[in-house]
């Protein structure tokens, strides 16, 4: 006897059948934005812990970004960056995935690792997250963070020690980004990173699924950062013994960020 189907892998069925059927007559970028409505989740967030979050402090912290290992190998997992980052006797503190990346697992905007460029940035267009301007860079110089526009990136003439773009900004000069809209169903696990004025850095992560707009207003109102930016979404992962995330996600990464105890 054939066995009856859940009411959410009927439900699910129906969608992927919904996708295939609309993607045949629409354009690309129609598919794509029907694509992302469609795995939208409904907003909810842990009624306890709404977000986990690591409070960077830099005279205490060091912050570093990866992608191979010392073979030149791509790192791809955390379960890979981890080991590697402990068979350097380092001190992991946090290790999240480092933004958004292409299919070929590197990194869709400017990365920079140990003060050489290794991707340029990326000012052009396109559909999805990191095109919704404007987006921006994180990065470390000195010992020193901070968040920048990428329109300016080049124009100011940063030499960092490490750097990644990614987008949207959540945050800028103390505003929300414009295209934000409170109340939107648009909600999905979510990270960020954020400096407040005095230089401390928070890196975030949501306990279910948030729209961008109460995303963005944890940095803006709950940890006071004039600057924050978007990392990445539904599969992003954290690794934070001290917040109780210690589960490696077996995800397949470009880059990644490390907080690290300074010695």
């Amino acid at each position: 006897m054939r066995s009856l189907r859940s009411y959410g892998q009927r439900k699910r069925l129906t969608r992927c059948w919904l996708l295939v059927v609309l993607c045949a007559t629409l354009s690309l970028s129609a598919c794509t934005s029907l694509k992302q409505t469609l795995s939208n989740k409904a907003c909810h967030l842990s009624p306890e812990n709404p977000f986990d979050v690591v409070t960077i402090d830099l005279s205490r912290h060091t912050v570093e970004l990866l992608w191979t290992d010392e073979y030149g190998a791509p790192l791809r997992t955390l379960d890979n960056a981890l080991t590697l980052l402990q068979s350097r006797g380092d001190s992991v503190v946090a290790l999240t995935n480092g933004g958004i990346y292409t299919r070929e697992l590197v990194s869709l905007g400017l990365y920079v690792e140990g003060g050489k460029r290794l991707v340029p940035l990326n000012s052009g267009d396109g559909y999805g997250n990191f095109y919704l301007k404007p987006n921006g860079v994180f990065m470390i110089r000195s010992g020193r963070a901070r968040i920048v526009e990428s329109s300016r990136y080049d124009a100011d003439g940063y030499v960092p020690d490490y750097a990644l773009q990614s987008g949207p900004l959540l945050v800028l000069d103390g505003e929300i980004h414009p295209a934000f809209t409170p109340g939107s169903t648009n909600c999905r696990l979510r990270s960020g990173i954020g400096v407040d004025a005095e230089g401390r850095v928070y890196l975030a992560i949501s306990n279910g699924a948030v729209n961008f707009y109460d995303f963005a207003l944890l940095f803006k109102r709950t940890l006071q950062c004039d600057n924050a930016l978007y990392l990445d979404g539904a599969i992003s992962a954290l690794y934070a013994p001290t917040l109780g995330r210690e589960a490696m996600s077996g995800r397949r990464f470009a880059t990644f960020l490390a907080v690290l105890a300074a010695e």
